[in-house]
């Protein structure tokens, strides 16, 4: 079979030593992972050998990479320090032996990852670094080799046995005062790119332009307290988006996204969405099971977030928070109806994952279809952008206008 270069890179570095071989886990460390300057990458290159595939990066700077495993779907993890990809966008989308696909991009701050996807259960047999590699640069390559179901999931689960054992510590929750708080969560980011708009925009780069609009205009107000689930092209897990909206005690968190439907050039319009255990109907809940896979996208697992209260209570907030989260929505709804083009059914329900804290009233806005032209000039247009953002400051005002009216409240819920 044919296989060629998916990604390019300007290099001239190490990475050091070879590392661990096979199982779930494996590690390649360069001399210094704590070099200054930023690490370019520009070539990635598939090799199939049989039953072996080798995927091969060059890198400018020496760094520490990581690799493990994953199930349902079957997927590698190679997690490295923050790397700059000049890559074209099209990069990965080509299957190579047991390399389905891949993608990459920032993963937190400070680390970037790259996920592949495989065609069947492999392992990684192999990890070396030549540190002479043609044209001065350093070449790390994974040799992955096809293996059994059985030993697959026992190497996925040491991977995800480590994982958890190093997990994150949540924020330390900021300090309180006496304005509502307002979380803005601009969709996917770094790893995830979400929808693929028409003209090769991603939907992480325009909800995020357009979040920090919308930021940038309730902050200047001085009624309220704004916090960003992200600033930058960052991945964030599903889970930690609800965490990060908890933490700070939210009283309303806003998700922006711009869905995409492939040959669906025609389809086009707003929605305000939502949290509910059943979907309002069958397109509401395709979209929140395509949102709900982000993590998966991004190379990791979803896990549920108990909850630090009974279940009585749980339900009983539940039920006024979605009454509130449904008050919220109609008010987007009216400010946006003489704006926007909206959907047939502008208010719609779904089991949305990032929807899901039982007491911050959610909102996920759909801004329109990246692969309609008409809604894609809009979203790229400033002056309607500016509309939008004070549609919704409007809707945010009427919202909290009891809230604000009374003097010092300090209730969560307005």
């Amino acid at each position: 079979m044919r296989i060629k270069p998916f990604l390019c890179l300007v290099c001239a570095g190490l990475l050091a030593m070879f590392v661990a071989i096979g199982g779930g886990s494996a590690w390649a460390n360069g001399n210094d992972g704590k070099v200054g300057a930023a690490i370019v990458a520009a070539d990635v290159s598939v090799e199939v050998d049989g039953a072996k595939t080798r995927f091969r990066i060059s890198l400018s700077k020496p760094v520490t990479a990581q690799a493990s495993l994953m199930e349902r779907p079957d997927r590698l993890i190679i997690d490295l320090p923050e790397v700059a990809f000049h890559l074209p966008p099209d990069s990965g989308r080509q299957k190579a032996g047991l390399i389905s696909s891949y993608r990459y991009g920032l993963f937190a701050p400070g680390r970037s990852r790259v996920v592949m996807d495989l065609a069947q259960p492999a392992t990684v047999t192999g990890m070396t670094v030549d540190a002479n590699a043609a044209g001065g640069t350093t070449l790390l390559t994974i040799e992955l080799t096809r293996t059994e179901r059985d030993s697959f999931h026992r190497a996925a689960a040491d991977s995800a046995a480590k994982a958890a054992k190093s997990a994150a510590v949540e924020p330390v929750p900021a300090a309180k005062d006496a304005r509502p708080v307002i979380v803005i969560d601009p969709g996917h980011g770094g790893i995830d790119p979400g929808a693929n708009a028409i003209n090769g925009t991603f939907e992480k780069d325009l909800v995020l332009s357009f979040a920090q609009k919308l930021q940038k205009a309730l902050e200047a107000s001085g009624r309220y307290k704004v916090v960003m689930t992200r600033d930058k092209d960052v991945f964030i897990s599903l889970g930690d988006r609800v965490r990060a909206a908890r933490s700070v005690q939210a009283d309303l968190f806003i998700s922006i996204h711009a869905d995409s439907i492939s040959g669906g050039q025609e389809v086009r319009g707003l929605t305000v969405y939502t949290g509910a255990e059943r979907a309002s109907d069958a397109d509401s809940a395709r979209l929140a099971e395509r949102e709900n896979k982000a993590d998966a996208v991004a190379g990791v697992e979803s896990t549920d977030m108990p909850d630090d209260v009974s279940d009585i209570l749980v339900d009983l907030t539940l039920r006024e928070t979605r009454s509130f989260s449904h008050g919220f929505a109609t008010r987007l709804v009216g400010q946006f109806d003489s704006i926007a083009r909206m959907n047939k059914n502008p208010h719609r329900q779904a089991r949305f994952q990032v929807l899901r804290a039982h007491d911050v009233p959610s909102v996920l806005v759909e801004l329109g279809y990246l692969s309609s032209k008409q809604d894609l000039d809009l979203l790229m247009s400033e002056e309607w952008r500016g509309k939008m953002v004070t549609a919704m400051s409007v809707a945010v005002d009427r919202f909290f206008a009891p809230r604000l009216a009374r003097q010092g409240a300090a209730a969560v819920l307005p």
